[in-house]
C-alpha cells in the first residue's frame, strides 16, 4: 500500500521489480547469453536463411504440438492436485495456459505463481497447496531432462560432443534421481523432512533464506498430499515421458524441416534433437528476462555445435522454434484471460 492508502499503479510495480537482485540477475543472464549467441554470427546469413522458412511445415506441426503439451501438461497437473481439490481438466488447461503466458511475459518464471494463483482462484483451493504440486512438477522434469542426458552420454553422446563420458554420467543420473528420491522421502515422512530441511539450512544459511526455504519445503509437503500412492505418481511420470520424449521433439524436427538443416543419418538427428531439448531444458531453468529469449537461442547452439550445424542454422532454428512456442503459448493463456475477465492488471498484481 502507498502512503495514500492506494495500491501501487503499474509503473511503480514495475519499478519495484527492477530493483530486485534476483531480477536484476536474470536480466544478467540474458545479456550474457545474448551476447554469447550473436558474437560472430553472420547476420546478412541468418536473414537468408530465415527468409527460406517453409512456413506451413513449421507451424503446422510445432502450433498443434505446443498444444498438445499445454493439455498433456494439464492432465498431469490434474493427477498432482486430484487428492487437494476438485478441479476440472478445462480448469488444469487454462491455468496451465496462463501460467507459459505469465512466463513469457515476466522474468524469473514467475509464471508458476500466477497458475498457482489461477487454479485457487477458480476452485477457491490453497494457494501454497497448489504451488505445491507445481513444484513437484519441477523436480519430475528435472529428472526427466537429467534422465534424458544420461541416456544420451550413455549413447555416445558425450563423444559427439567431445566429452569424457565417465565424468559426466554419473552427475547426470544423480540429477535424474536423486530428487525424484527425495519427492519420494518427504511423502513418506514429511515432518520429519522438514525437520531435517530445517537443522541444515539453519547452521548453513542465513536466517532470512533459511525461513524460505522452509516455507518451499512446506508447499512442496502440501502438493504431495495430492498424490495417491503408486497409481497417481506413475501417471505423472507417464505423462511426464509423453511430453518430453514424444512431443517437444516435434516442433524442433518441424523447425529443422522447415529450414532444410540435414544433420545425416535418422539416429544422429534423433541424438541432435533430444541433445537440444536437454540444452534448452538446462537455459529455461535458469533466471533470465522474460519469455527466455537469448538463453533459448544460445542452448540451440551449444548443443547443435557438435554435431557440425553452422551457428547461423543453429540460431535461426532456435529463433523459429522459439517464436512459434512464445507466439502459440502466449497467445492461448490471453485467450483464457479474455474468456474468464481476468485483465492483464491483475496478473501484474500477482507477480
Amino acid at each position: 500500500m502507498t502512503d495514500g492508502g492506494t495500491r501501487p499503479g503499474p509503473w511503480t510495480r514495475a519499478g519495484r521489480r527492477l530493483r530486485d537482485p534476483k531480477v536484476l540477475l536474470g536480466f544478467g543472464v540474458t545479456a550474457i547469453a545474448v551476447w554469447f549467441a550473436v558474437r560472430g554470427l553472420d547476420f546478412r546469413k541468418l536473414g537468408e536463411i530465415l527468409a527460406g522458412t517453409d512456413l506451413p511445415i513449421l507451424l503446422g506441426l510445432s502450433i498443434p504440438a505446443q498444444l498438445l503439451m499445454l493439455w498433456s501438461r494439464a492432465l498431469r497437473w490434474g493427477h498432482l492436485t486430484r487428492g487437494l481439490t476438485d478441479v476440472t481438466q478445462g480448469t488444469m488447461f487454462r491455468g496451465t495456459a496462463v501460467g507459459f503466458m505469465a512466463n513469457n511475459l515476466f522474468p524469473l518464471r514467475m509464471g508458476e505463481f500466477v497458475r498457482a494463483w489461477f487454479v485457487a482462484r477458480e476452485v477457491g483451493a490453497s494457494r501454497a497447496a497448489i504451488f505445491g504440486t507445481v513444484i513437484v512438477e519441477r523436480i519430475v522434469d528435472a529428472a526427466i531432462v537429467g534422465g534424458m542426458a544420461a541416456a544420451l552420454v550413455g549413447l555416445g553422446g558425450a563423444a559427439a560432443a567431445g566429452l569424457d563420458g565417465r565424468a559426466v554420467l554419473i552427475p547426470l543420473l544423480a540429477l535424474a534421481l536423486v530428487p525424484l528420491a527425495g519427492v519420494v522421502a518427504l511423502r513418506a515422512a514429511p515432518e520429519r523432512g522438514i525437520d531435517l530441511v530445517t537443522r541444515a539450512t539453519g547452521r548453513l544459511l542465513p536466517a532470512r533464506w533459511s525461513t524460505q526455504l522452509r516455507s518451499v519445503f512446506e508447499n512442496l509437503v502440501e502438493g504431495l498430499r495430492g498424490l495417491r500412492g503408486a497409481n497417481s505418481f506413475a501417471w505423472v511420470v507417464f505423462h511426464s515421458l509423453f511430453i518430453w520424449v514424444v512431443i517437444s521433439p516435434v516442433p524442433v524436427l518441424a523447425a529443422l524441416w522447415a529450414l532444410e538443416i540435414d544433420l545425416g543419418p535418422p539416429e544422429r538427428t534423433v541424438a541432435a534433437v533430444y541433445a537440444l531439448l536437454v540444452w534448452v531444458g538446462v537455459a529455461v531453468a535458469i533466471p533470465s528476462a522474460p519469455g527466455f529469449f537469448g538463453s533459448y537461442h544460445a542452448a540451440c547452439w551449444v548443443a547443435l555445435a557438435p554435431f557440425g550445424v553452422p551457428k547461423e542454422e543453429a540460431i535461426a532454428l532456435g529463433t523459429v522454434a522459439h517464436g512459434v512456442f512464445w507466439l502459440t503459448t502466449t497467445g492461448v493463456g490471453l485467450v483464457v484471460l479474455r474468456s474468464r475477465h481476468i485483465s492483464p492488471r491483475e496478473i501484474d498484481e500477482v507477480v
